[in-house]
């Protein structure tokens, strides 16, 4: 007799989800060898993505019952496309959950949801050194953009090139 196939549910982050989402936020940080990059509480979590005007949207994925990742996404705008795009934050499933489709799970319903919402594109990042999921996003037809590089100000670069009157 074969042993049962586990049940996937993917399923919309809720408010009592907060404390699991930032304990798998902080599980990626771990994995992308930032363990320390985490500075955001449950708080802001609250306050940005279950309020009047929510700022992202999450979905949990659950194996028998088991919370084993999320997705973090929210959407931006194609000035190109004149339409909006799903820009995919973080993507986690835990190592104990990998290889069992959940991470394509996750990808298969987030295209459903970009196409719901209009989006002409989905757009994230992945590490360089991330081979895994560079092949498993070139496995779903992704395209790895190599020329473009991320730009980032915060901290004292932003409050100073925000209060710059040069």
């Amino acid at each position: 007799m074969s042993a049962p196939t586990p049940e996937l549910v993917l399923r919309p982050g809720t408010r009592a989800d907060v404390p699991l989402v930032l304990a798998l936020i902080r599980e990626l940080a771990a994995y992308e060898r930032a363990p320390d990059g985490v500075v955001a509480a449950e708080a802001d979590l609250l306050r940005d993505g279950f309020g009047a005007s929510p700022l992202f949207r999450t979905l949990i994925a659950e194996l028998d019952g088991a919370p084993v990742g999320f997705a973090f996404y929210f959407l931006a705008y194609s000035t190109w496309r004149g339409r909006p795009t799903l820009y995919l934050e973080d993507l986690f499933v835990r190592p104990g959950a990998r290889g069992r489709g959940v991470g394509r799970a996750f990808m298969r319903e987030l295209a459903a949801e970009a196409l719901r919402l209009g989006c002409a594109r989905m757009v994230w990042q992945v590490l360089d050194w991330n081979e895994p999921s560079i092949r498993f996003y070139q496995s779903l037809g992704a395209e790895v953009v190599k020329e473009w590089l991320t730009c980032r100000l915060e901290g004292g670069a932003l409050r100073a090139l925000a209060h710059d009157r040069s």
